[in-house]
């Protein structure tokens, strides 16, 4: 295969079918999510199997756990996947929508369209519910979409393009308004990302080796974030049972998440209280616990304990690990959290209403929580219906990027004859 040409041919039908989306009236796009999600159910033990197959190959090859847990298509991830589908279904589409409408000294109005970015490029590992949240978000935004997975989930990925390319259709939609790249050949990804004529912006969902090739070599914008160290803070004014299940759900529900917890401060006055007993929880799922010379004095006698490095600090475990350090207060802890966060997802456990508030004015990322697990840093769980990505960057999308995430604003203009004087 020319790997050039192909992808170029690909480039080419997706700019095209793009133009197509852009001018897609809201039922037909509903229709098309409508019908995937129903051909989802319905073939649900087919894309089992399919899933199998990758996960079969998975484990011969030697995937680390955390792939693996990404890869796997459960009952329930089948389930979320329509469920998704459904939610997008019910948002407002925001194609078209004109706001902030002012009328000018010269007479004319001046307002903002919002519209398509165009062609989406997504590259993703693992993970095959991508396929189908990036295409949904797509087609209801009006976009075109290339996606490009991992070789992993190629069996499962290319089940689900089938029921995808079936619900555009249905709908009278143009086929290649959502593409897979059939190749699993590495150069395909470096083409993609080299192609500004045809994609408008990247959106690489997958580990941090990935991501850091697709910034140095990408000649596409790109919504993205490099990794997820999040942190959960323990006040000392905090509720001791939340603050118990929080911190356990935020490390424990997933491991290889990037919403998932890697740090745990606490503060020193509530520390000899909480962390034995938060000790026992991580116990039963054998986390192992990286602590500084407090916390480890705190918690003698933990099977699993071994002393923090200042590496730590800046770690993405994506495993069963978790860093704890021993803060005096607020200022240490949003300082630490400042110094050493990516900026994705945060959280505070306090009863202070103050110190919640100056918490979430002062913690600089793209979502900062009071008395909540980090894990809900999801656009499912914020009722985006999916999400395309997460973006730590602050310019256009930040956070988890949803419907508005994939689209711009153009400047319209409403005149009655007005010439410049």
């Amino acid at each position: 295969m020319d790997i050039k040409q192909y992808m170029k041919e690909i480039g080419q039908r997706a700019r095209k079918a793009s133009r197509a989306m852009a001018k897609a009236d809201t039922a037909a796009k509903n229709q098309a999510l409508s019908l995937i999600a129903a051909a989802i159910r319905r073939d649900a033990d087919a894309l089992r199997a399919a899933n199998q197959k990758d996960l079969e190959a998975a484990r011969t090859s030697g995937l680390a756990p955390a792939m693996l847990d990404r890869l796997t298509l459960s009952d329930k991830a089948i389930a979320t996947m329509a469920e998704g589908l459904e939610q997008i279904v019910a948002l407002p589409d925001p194609i078209g929508e004109i706001s902030n409408m002012k009328y000018r000294p010269t007479g004319i109005q001046v307002g903002q369209m919002r519209v398509p970015l165009g062609v989406i490029g997504i590259i993703y590992e693992a993970r095959p519910n991508v396929t189908v949240d990036a295409a949904g978000l797509c087609i209801k935004s009006g976009n075109a979409t290339i996606l490009r997975g991992g070789s992993e989930a190629i069996h499962c990925n290319q089940a689900l393009a089938k029921l995808v390319s079936e619900g555009l259709a249905g709908a009278g939609l143009p086929a290649d308004a959502v593409q897979i790249v059939e190749t699993t050949d590495r150069a395909a990804v470096g083409e993609l990302i080299t192609m500004p004529e045809y994609v408008d912006v990247i959106v690489p969902r997958g580990g941090k080796g990935l991501i850091e090739r697709l910034m140095k070599e990408s000649k596409v914008p790109m919504i993205k974030h490099l990794d997820g160290i999040c942190h959960v803070y323990i006040d000392d004014k905090a509720d001791p049972a939340k603050a118990l299940d929080i911190s356990f759900n935020a490390k424990c529900h997933r491991y290889g998440t990037c919403n998932t917890m890697e740090t745990l401060l606490v503060a020193r006055a509530i520390a000899p209280s909480i962390l034995p007993a938060l000790a026992k929880l991580y116990a039963t799922r054998e986390v192992e616990l990286r602590g500084d010379d407090e916390a480890r004095a705190i918690l003698q006698g933990y099977a699993h304990l071994t002393a923090a490095s200042a590496e730590d600090w800046s770690t993405e475990y994506l495993d069963a690990i978790l860093s704890i350090r021993i803060v005096t207060g607020m200022d240490e802890a949003i300082d630490h959290i400042n110094t050493y966060s990516s900026q994705h997802t945060d959280s505070i456990i306090t009863e202070d209403y103050t110190r919640a508030m100056r918490f979430l004015r002062e913690v600089d990322s793209a979502s900062v929580m009071i008395n909540a697990s980090t894990r809900f840093a999801d656009g499912f769980e914020y009722g985006l219906g999916a999400e395309i990505g997460i973006s730590n960057d602050k310019l256009h999308a930040r956070g988890p990027v949803g419907l508005d995430g994939l689209t711009s604003l153009k400047y319209v203009v409403f005149g009655h004859g007005e010439i410049r004087e």
